[in-house]
């Protein structure tokens, strides 16, 4: 008998769809004709144990316990689905063969697994485990995977990396979060002062960027502008360009800070002559943006519709599992293995079904055509978000939903397109002795960009490049019938939005401090996985330490207070970052587990030194923890999308950190 353990029912409903029929469902599984049984998990079915269950005394929080470390790891059985769990572990011991279908990512390869090791299972049954991937739950894509089984062994690393992120967060958080909580009470604060290696720099970002726009000083500066005209009667702009002369009337970023000075050049170069000293005009093109990861969608749909990252990943949740209209969305991968391109032409008449730009635009799309978003070297358990040919099921799509699958669907649609081909000019000015310039940008063919909407199109040229300059030669002499001086004032960073906040989690090497470190990270994830960044910031949320103020989010009064008590390494993205590239290097069997374990530990040991010394005067005199302190954002998302997400939400809690 061979037994397929899906991670949830929705991907065991797929997965029996597309196996022989008739089928005999049971409580917990659906029997094949042939014997062969399909079941599944419900999430983890198990769950680190509590402190407690390793020594009674751990009830209480006291920091003569600290540090608490397991010598011999254990698990407990989630009391919601102990039925399921109890329904596997006959299923698993019946079965002669095991399929392992976990969702193809390093929780969803450790949450199979860890019932497997729980349950067990003989040395030889282990070995001979298979691994099914399925980014699409289609039964078209489902048998195809079926017929591309692999041996589990080949992601044994996968699941150590899991292991050691779930058991160095369970170490990290509980010891780190009882001992500043203790602290915070010793000062007068009753609420509870959570550590996470991902949410603590996530809000030491925020109270970071809160603190400098508050001390920002505004200044003003200015820029001079010659406004040119040559022999055949073309206008256009050129900026000035300090000498270094000017240095002392200029800040470090090369602004000019003295009116004066700039309206003497505006006055100087007005009715003179001017010398093209150099011209330069080259036609570029521009490759299509790769189809989407969970993230780089995200932020995308936080930009154009005010989405939060929880919001987007249930829509995506539902669009997967539901209406079966896109891949695996929990996806860190912005690359499509090759052979996926033969279910382009199916795809792409999916799309076209229908009225409207979308459906326009698949219409005008060559499937084959092959960007270099087909790369099976960049693909690893799972590959970028993509529609299925279910795709002619989007008119049943909710409002909200539609607008998020409208941005999967035109960015594929894009892979399809030409490039994007224009002529970039740079002209080169002497003016009375200063040096000028001019830039510029004229579309020749738009390609892929002409499914951007209008609004997208105007945005993606820079404030001082013109849409078009002349043509002219190095030489050449042109007129400056006028100088201007812009008046400008300079601006506090932008306060964290959903997008950006995502972003900054993406790109987190710009934030971190260490320039060793952050030459290692400009190639990993970043802050947190695919699966858990939408989570992180909810839960800051939740527990009081950030608010929202429009589209704006804040640290709390909480907060900022807390992040000044905590040394540097747990408020900058440093540390966690070195976690996520040692855990990336396990996956990759390039590092040990027992090696980032230990390594852990001993960092652990002088947190906790740190905590016992922790000044706590920011702590005292704060408002009252409440149980009240977030409020979901409102979401047009139909009930129905809330259910199917809620199972995944509660899975992921537990590695949001």
């Amino acid at each position: 008998m061979i037994l397929y353990i899906a991670e949830k029912p929705s991907l065991a409903r797929a997965i029996a769809a597309a196996l022989p029929t008739p089928q005999k469902k049971e409580d917990g599984c659906i029997w094949l004709p042939n014997g062969d049984c399909v079941s599944w998990c419900i999430g983890h079915l198990l769950e680190q144990a509590e402190p407690h269950q390793y020594n009674p005394a751990f009830k209480s929080w006291n920091l003569e316990h600290l540090p608490i470390i397991p010598t011999e790891w254990k698990w407990q059985e989630k009391a919601a689905t102990k039925k399921q769990l109890s329904v596997l572990k006959k299923l698993i011991k019946k079965a002669s063969v095991l399929v392992h279908a976990g969702d193809p990512d390093r929780e969803g390869q450790l949450l199979v697994d860890e019932v497997l090791h729980y349950t067990k299972v003989p040395t030889q049954k282990l070995k001979n485990t298979q691994r099914l991937l399925v980014n699409d739950l289609t039964p078209s894509a489902v048998k195809k995977a079926l017929g591309n089984l692999r041996p589990n062994t080949e992601f044994s690393a996968l699941s150590r990396s899991a292991l050691g992120r779930a058991r160095a967060d369970w170490l990290f958080g509980l010891n780190l979060t009882r001992a500043y909580t203790i602290r915070g009470r010793q000062a007068g604060y009753q609420g509870v002062l959570s550590i996470g290696r991902v949410q603590t720099p996530i809000l030491g970002l925020v109270a970071a960027r809160d603190k400098e726009r508050e001390t920002f000083v505004a200044k003003d500066f200015y820029q001079v502008w010659a406004n040119i005209e040559d022999k055949k009667g073309n206008r256009f702009r050129a900026k000035w360009l300090p000498s270094e002369s000017c240095q002392p009337y200029m800040d470090e970023e090369n602004r000019v800070l003295s009116r004066p000075l700039a309206q003497n050049v505006a006055t100087r170069i007005t009715n003179k002559p001017t010398i093209v000293s150099a011209a330069n005009y080259q036609q570029k093109k521009q490759a299509p943006p790769l189809p989407y990861s969970l993230s780089a969608l995200q932020i995308d749909a936080a930009k154009a519709f005010s989405l939060s990252a929880q919001q987007v990943l249930d829509i995506c949740q539902t669009l997967y599992e539901r209406h079966q209209i896109i891949t695996y969305p929990r996806s860190d991968c912005r690359y499509l293995p090759s052979q996926q391109h033969k279910d382009a032409p199916a795809i792409i008449k999916a799309l076209s079904n229908g009225e409207g730009e979308l459906a326009e635009g698949a219409r005008a799309a060559d499937s084959a055509r092959k960007s270099k978003a087909w790369n099976d070297k960049q693909v690893s358990a799972h590959h970028a978000i993509i529609p299925t040919t279910q795709s002619y099921k989007m008119a049943s799509l909710s409002k909200t939903e539609a607008l998020v699958f409208s941005l999967i669907a035109r960015q594929y649609l894009m892979q399809f397109y030409p490039d994007y081909d224009y002529l970039s000019s740079q002209i080169k000015l002497i003016i009375e002795g200063g040096q000028f310039e001019a830039k510029g940008n004229t579309p020749i063919a738009l390609g892929w960009k002409a499914l951007l909407p209008s609004k997208s199109k105007a945005k993606s040229q820079s404030d001082e490049e013109q849409s078009e300059l002349p043509k002219l030669t190095k030489g050449e002499e042109t007129w400056c019938y006028e100088g201007s001086v812009d008046e400008k004032v300079t601006t506090p960073p932008a306060a964290f939005t959903d997008a950006t906040l995502l972003a900054a989690m993406t790109g987190i090497s710009r934030f971190v401090t260490d320039k060793d470190i952050r030459a290692i990270l400009k190639e990993t994830d970043g802050l947190g996985t695919e699966a858990t960044r939408a989570s992180i910031i909810e839960l800051l949320f939740k527990r009081g330490f950030l608010t929202r103020q429009g589209k704006q989010i804040h640290a709390s009064k909480t907060g900022r207070a807390f992040i000044d008590c905590l040394p540097e390494q747990l408020v900058t993205p440093d540390m966690t970052a070195k976690w996520e590239s040692a855990l990336n290097a396990i996956s990759l069997g390039e590092a040990s587990y027992q090696t980032f374990m230990d390594s852990l530990e001993k960092n652990l040991a002088e947190l906790l030194d740190k905590s016992r010394e922790m000044p706590t005067t920011a702590l005292k005199n704060l408002p009252a923890p409440t149980k009240k302190t977030f409020t979901k954002r409102k979401s047009t998302r139909q009930t129905s999308t809330k259910k199917a997400a809620g199972s995944n939400a509660r899975r992921r809690s537990k590695a949001s950190s």
